[in-house]
């Protein structure tokens, strides 16, 4: 999310209380219906992982179509182990990345949240939508190409601040220099690949072999942990069908 390096501008924006994209609280309600608002069918939701146990794990919906988690970073990203910095040699691992820019400072919720749906051949978008008209004109684009797209997407960037303000979003929203926490996304490969989804790096992360998304995604994210590359503050959320 933001960060100290951020432009001139940005800066300016968080002093004068406002962000050009502000933080969303890790919510599944929240982003359920903010992806509802801009075109995601609503046989498709965001869920809540309580916990990694598996007796937890059990009750979630099956199947898991992408994982998004929300963590507070510890360490720079001159520190990242040197595999998990991305590379643009893995585009074509993933059907769709995307970068993140400080122009959009703290959009990475919804970008993860595209990066997870627009990677799942399964999810079923309006296309007359906000959302499906973006993954048009973005489908043949290039990574940065639809980051700045997305910059100057102005109805997009009207929804996204009307969700921002809902429950404890305003909140974080309020605390603009204490925004801490960054939102990646977990997808599978059509090789059956782990891929991580993070718009701050060079590129996609894959990270191995996965029969299972979920499991997968919180072995990669206890492993962070243990390495002490993010805090105990973390949240995790699926991507599933809607439960009647």
């Amino acid at each position: 999310m933001a960060s100290s390096d951020q432009p001139p501008s940005v800066v300016e924006d968080e002093k004068a209380g406002t962000f050009s994209w502000p933080p969303l609280e890790s919510n599944p309600e929240v982003f359920t219906s903010y992806l509802h608002s801009i075109g995601l069918s609503p046989t498709f939701a965001i869920g809540e992982v309580f916990g990694f146990d598996e007796d937890l794990l059990a009750f979630l919906p099956q199947p898991v179509l992408g994982v998004i988690v929300c963590y507070e970073r510890l360490i720079p990203k001159s520190d990242y182990r040197e595999q998990d910095k991305g590379s643009a040699a893995d585009y074509d691992k993933v059907t769709y990345y995307m970068h993140q820019s400080k122009k959009l400072d703290n959009a990475c919720g919804i970008i993860a949240c595209l990066q997870a749906i627009f990677n799942c051949s399964a999810i079923e978008v309006d296309k007359d939508s906000v959302l499906g008209k973006f993954q048009q004109r973005t489908l043949q684009s290039t990574p940065q190409e639809r980051c700045e797209e997305l910059e100057n997407d102005t109805d997009f960037r009207t929804i996204h601040k009307t969700f921002a303000s809902k429950g404890q979003s305003r909140e974080i929203t309020s605390g603009q220099n204490n925004v801490k926490h960054h939102f990646i996304a977990y997808t599978l490969s059509s090789e059956g690949k782990l891929v991580e989804l993070d718009g701050t790096k060079l590129g996609p992360v894959v990270v191995g072999d996965c029969g299972d998304l979920l499991r997968g995604s919180i072995k990669e994210v206890m492993g962070k942990l243990e390495r002490g590359e993010i805090s105990e503050s973390l949240s995790m959320m699926t991507l599933n069908f809607a439960q009647d």
